[in-house]
């Protein structure tokens, strides 16, 4: 194992140096000023930032300083030294994207410990950013420790995965998508979102005064847009799958209407658009603390599915994490335990769904269970239990036993753990953008980008 070891005052000499480079992203911005307090627009107004003379700017700089103070702690002297004290000059602005290279080395040894350092911080253009220096109290005695991670740290409510995924689906052609009873300022701007990254051709369904006004609230411009009359949320709904129904659409998007509305003239037995694939829905969540995106599924369609439901749930969960560029995603059948207890039907369930996809019944991905929802996400609690197995701890998917369990699990990770979550619904001829009323203008651009890269990958295949 690495370890950290310091250098004495003793052992150290004039003329050692140590180094380090970083360079500053948005995330680093944001999360100092949270630790300072500083929100100034040098932090968070790039416009600001990059317009106006350094020392507006120089708060910034203030994150080279923790550079320095990170190179004294961890390098040299290393782990005991003390900071005293700094005479730093800042002669010029820490920009976004700038590689910060910091070096240290000593100059002078002065008395009862304490050691002065010749300190720079140059971009990556060469320029001195800051120099001067700094005074540590050096350790006395040595100091051995096993290097540890670097602390996790993240900003809530970011989204930096999905905004990625938005901006990859942005390529190629968009796709024709129907949004139903688009009617107030929150679902417009999802459609503007999703036409200024290129994801949708959207034909707006319903009446159309309250679209116009709701497009005016948004400033969405339809001069280009198609808009189909219709007089009420049901005749929106209806109206809508009738066109998936006759082909003329690639995906539909939920506008201000209950989703039972939509999905009930989905399913219909007579003019629904239904396939021999159960229909179900896929949260995809960009949870912060968790490194990777997360597929929750069933949270809103599935009151109680049985053992064929869920086979086809899951597959339909595998086919939106491909379609996203996961490999071979991997499913966590949860309960609340991690054994099979012939009392707790979710275990059985999942075992039979182990052995289906064993038996090739379900395709694409690793999947195992029962799964407790530690140790689908934690492989520290994973290895505590003795699980050997290739999805604890590194799930994609967390298949949940019923829409109760699922439906709170996903909220909470959106209200309480800092997550984003676009919904997408699978099984019908073509993807439903589904996303709760409440949701911004982010999640509903994620979610048609989902639906964008499944239609994609759709007509590949």
């Amino acid at each position: 194992m690495a370890e950290l070891e310091n250098r004495t005052y003793d052992e150290i000499r004039v003329g050692d140096r140590a180094t380090a480079t970083q360079i500053l992203t948005e995330k680093d911005i944001r999360l100092f000023a949270a630790m300072s307090g500083d929100v100034s627009a040098a932090y968070f107004d790039e416009d600001y930032a990059q317009s106006s003379t350094f020392q507006d700017v120089v708060g910034r700089g203030m994150w080279g300083v923790s550079l320095i103070s990170a190179v004294l702690g961890t390098q040299l002297p290393g782990p005991g030294a003390v900071y005293v004290s700094q005479d730093l000059e800042f002669l010029r602005p820490v920009r976004l994207g700038d590689e910060i290279s910091v070096s240290v080395v000593v100059r002078e040894k002065l008395e009862d410990n304490k050691v002065v350092f010749d300190c720079r911080c140059l971009n990556q253009n060469g320029d001195a950013v800051i120099v001067g220096d700094v005074v540590v109290l050096a350790p006395k005695q040595k100091i051995r420790r096993p290097l540890t991670e670097r602390p996790k740290a993240f900003v809530y409510e970011h989204g930096e995965r999905l905004a990625a995924l938005i901006e990859n689906a942005g390529a190629g052609a968009p796709i024709r998508t129907g949004v139903v009873h688009p009617v107030n300022k929150i679902s417009m701007e999802g459609v503007a979102r999703a036409v200024e990254k290129n994801l949708i051709v959207p034909i707006l369904i319903g009446p159309k005064q309250k679209i116009e006004a709701a497009a005016e609230e948004a400033e969405f411009d339809l001069q280009m847009v198609e808009i189909m009359d219709a007089p009420h949320s049901h005749a929106a709904a209806a109206q809508a799958v009738a066109l998936a129904r006759e082909g003329d659409l690639d995906a539909l998007m939920k506008g201000a209407l209950h989703t039972d509305e939509v999905m009930s003239e989905v399913v219909s037995p007579d003019r629904g658009i239904r396939t021999e694939r159960r229909i179900s829905h896929v949260y995809v969540m960009d949870t912060p603390a968790y490194h990777k995106l997360l597929f929750i599924t069933d949270a809103a369609i599935n009151i109680a599915p049985d053992l064929d439901d869920k086979r086809d749930i899951v597959q339909n969960a595998i086919d939106v994490a491909t379609a996203l560029g996961v490999p071979t995603p991997k499913a966590a059948i949860l309960s609340a335990v991690e054994t099979v207890y012939p009392k707790l039907r979710s275990t059985l369930d999942a075992a039979a769904l182990c052995k289906m996809a064993d038996r090739g019944q379900i395709r694409g991905g690793l999947i195992d269970g029962p799964l407790a929802f530690d140790n689908a996400v934690s492989k520290t609690a994973a290895a505590a239990k003795g699980l050997e197995s290739a999805v604890a701890g590194d799930a994609d998917i967390l298949v949940a036993p019923d829409l109760e369990a699922g439906n709170m699990l996903a909220k909470e990770l959106d209200y309480l753990a800092g997550a984003v979550a676009a919904g997408i619904v699978l099984g019908a001829r073509i993807p439903i953008i589904l996303t709760s009323r409440a949701e911004g203008a982010t999640p509903r651009m994620a979610a048609s980008a989902i639906a964008k890269l499944i239609h994609n990958r759709s007509a590949a295949s």
